[in-house]
C-alpha cells in the first residue's frame, strides 16, 4: 500500500462550499466522510490522505466531478538512516548535518 494526499478544490463561495461537502457526504465513501476542509480560513479545498494501490485509486475515490481539478500526491517518510543513504548514493557525503 501508498500513502497518498488528495488535494480537491473548489469555487471560493459559500454555494460551492456548501455543494462541494453534500457530494462528499452524499456518496457515502469512508475516504470522503473524513475528509478535512479549508473553507473556513479561505483556503477552498479538501484534503484527503488515503492507502491503495496506486495514484490511480486514489484518484477514483474523489467524486467524478471533482476528478479533473483534483492533485494526487505520494507521500513517503524519510529517516535519518534513508538520509544517510542518499548522500552516499548520490555522493553529497561532504554536506554539513543541520544542527539546530
Amino acid at each position: 500500500m501508498s500513502h497518498f494526499l488528495i488535494e480537491v478544490p473548489h469555487a471560493e463561495d459559500k454555494v460551492a462550499c456548501m455543494r462541494a461537502i453534500e457530494v462528499f457526504v452524499a456518496t457515502g465513501s469512508h475516504f470522503l466522510a473524513k475528509a478535512e476542509w479549508g473553507c473556513e480560513d479561505g483556503e477552498h479545498k479538501a484534503w484527503l490522505i488515503v492507502d491503495v494501490e496506486t495514484k490511480e485509486q486514489a484518484k477514483q475515490i474523489i467524486p467524478s466531478f471533482y476528478r479533473d481539478r483534483a492533485k494526487i500526491t505520494k507521500l513517503f517518510q524519510v529517516t535519518r538512516k534513508d538520509v544517510e543513504g542518499y548522500k552516499k548514493e548520490h555522493k553529497l557525503s561532504d554536506i554539513e548535518p543541520y544542527h539546530q
